[in-house]
């Protein structure tokens, strides 16, 4: 398996396109490419993580530079954390929610935010092609409990009611598949007042279900949301950056409404006018949305740093990605499980509605994902292919080829992180969206 390169860092098998030869080479690269200061490293909780933060701050050291441990945090934190203490930059060591056997690094630049495609560029070409000169006299410090500053700087966030939210007193359930989020998003949530149920917070990198919080993979959240009858249940993915939900009758909502409720709540406590920020891939249920409020949604290639330049680009105060990312500048311009959290809940104190109601408040789409080994398909001929069997359909080529109709689409694209054709289609019924995945696959 080839080592994988691009706007998300880098992600491999352990043991296979991913070694320590591999991990040092970047890192070393990475400080290279950044200017002076500290650098942040931090990890999710897969097994080999341990090892390889070591050797991380060992090629740091031999850098020059200064390193911090935070060991296991979710990766949002070490944005902030990245941002709000000036450092040089920061160091991820996860492969996100990729299988136990993957392994990775996402780089954070100075400002909190992810190396943009050009930086990213140009530190793969140090990597490939530096000979590094090592001043051996750097340092590295441990550093524990990182969550905490994270925790005390979302519960001040202007846009949430924490008074409205603590006197509800919510039953949550939350499943962290044993990942990054298991220690911070329980503590978050007992800040906001919340009886926590833990489920799968143990760090200890054995993910006891599929590590994308998608419906198929949370039916245990969905029994125990029951079982305690809880208010409501979070999932997150193995580094802690995306959150899906379910309600109270155990049933998860499509992860496409995390980010859809939440800019609900969002837009009805500022009232806000300025446009929302999306990817290609997110829901039409946004736009109906964000209409409502006499807003607007603008949309980006996928990925969270095309999201993110987007969003400073307009103006955004409210952004992120169907896959349950949801980024706010108020706190950082990062995917943050724990900010999305908390205006969930924000949500729901607003009103007495359980989340069930809400959700069936909400502009209904269905969405159909699915993907292709990429194997011998090229995949511009592929779309070339598909683009002349939809005549009808308005295309936009920002990001792959994405098929537009009035109440529906398709977007084919090559992943950024899998070695894969992601197919995602939306219409106003699940037959809609499926029709369209079969049609396209078929053309492949």
């Amino acid at each position: 398996m080839q080592l994988i390169r691009g706007i998300s860092g880098i992600r491999g098998i352990v043991g296979d396109s991913l070694t320590d030869s591999v991990l040092i080479r970047h890192i070393q690269a990475f400080s290279e490419l950044q200017g002076n200061g500290n650098i942040l490293l931090a990890r999710d909780s897969r097994s080999h993580g341990t090892s390889f933060i070591n050797t991380g701050c060992d090629a740091l050291i031999k850098c020059g530079r200064k390193a911090f441990n935070y060991g296991i945090i979710p990766t949002p934190t070490a944005q902030f954390l990245v941002e709000k203490n000036k450092m040089a930059g920061g160091i991820v060591i996860t492969a996100s929610h990729n299988p136990t056997e993957w392994n990775g690094l996402k780089f954070i630049d100075s400002d909190g935010c992810f190396l943009n495609g050009e930086k990213n560029n140009r530190l793969f070409e140090i990597a490939d092609s530096q000979t590094f000169n090592l001043l051996q006299n750097g340092s590295a410090m441990q550093r524990e409990h990182g969550y905490n500053a994270h925790i005390e700087h979302t519960l001040n966030l202007s846009i949430n009611d924490v008074n409205a939210i603590k006197k509800r007193s919510f039953s949550v359930v939350v499943d962290a598949v044993n990942g990054a989020g298991s220690h911070a998003l329980p503590a978050m949530l007992e800040a906001l007042g919340c009886k926590v149920h833990r489920l799968f917070c143990e760090p200890n990198g054995e993910f006891p279900r599929g590590p994308e919080p998608l419906a198929d993979n949370l039916k245990n959240l969905g029994e125990a949301v029951q079982l305690q009858n809880a208010d409501a249940g979070f999932a997150t993915d193995p580094d802690g950056d995306r959150l899906a939900v379910v309600d109270e009758n155990g049933h998860p909502l499509s992860e496409e409404y995390t980010l859809t409720i939440c800019a609900d709540g969002f837009f009805n406590t500022t009232g806000s006018t300025k446009p929302l920020v999306t990817n290609l891939s997110s829901t039409l249920a946004l736009d109906k949305v964000a209409e409502k409020y006499g807003s607007s949604v603008i949309r980006s290639a996928v990925g969270e740093i095309n999201v993110v330049n987007k969003m400073k680009e307009v103006g955004a105060e409210l952004g992120g990605e169907g896959n349950g990312g949801v980024i706010l500048p108020e706190s950082h311009y990062g995917r943050d499980s724990l900010v999305g959290a908390t205006m969930f809940l924000n949500r729901m104190a607003q009103d007495t509605q359980k989340v069930s109601e809400i959700f069936k408040s909400m502009p209904q789409f269905a969405m159909v994902k699915d993907k292709i080994e990429l194997g011998s398909v090229d995949p511009q001929s592929a779309m070339d292919k598909i683009e002349l069997n939809f005549t009808d359909a308005k295309s936009d080529k920002t990001d792959g080829l994405k098929l537009i109709w009035e109440n529906s689409w398709v977007h084919i694209r090559e992943s950024n992180t899998e070695p894969i054709i992601r197919i995602y289609a939306e219409g106003k019924t699940e037959k809609i969206a499926t029709d369209l995945v079969e049609l396209v696959k078929q053309l492949v």
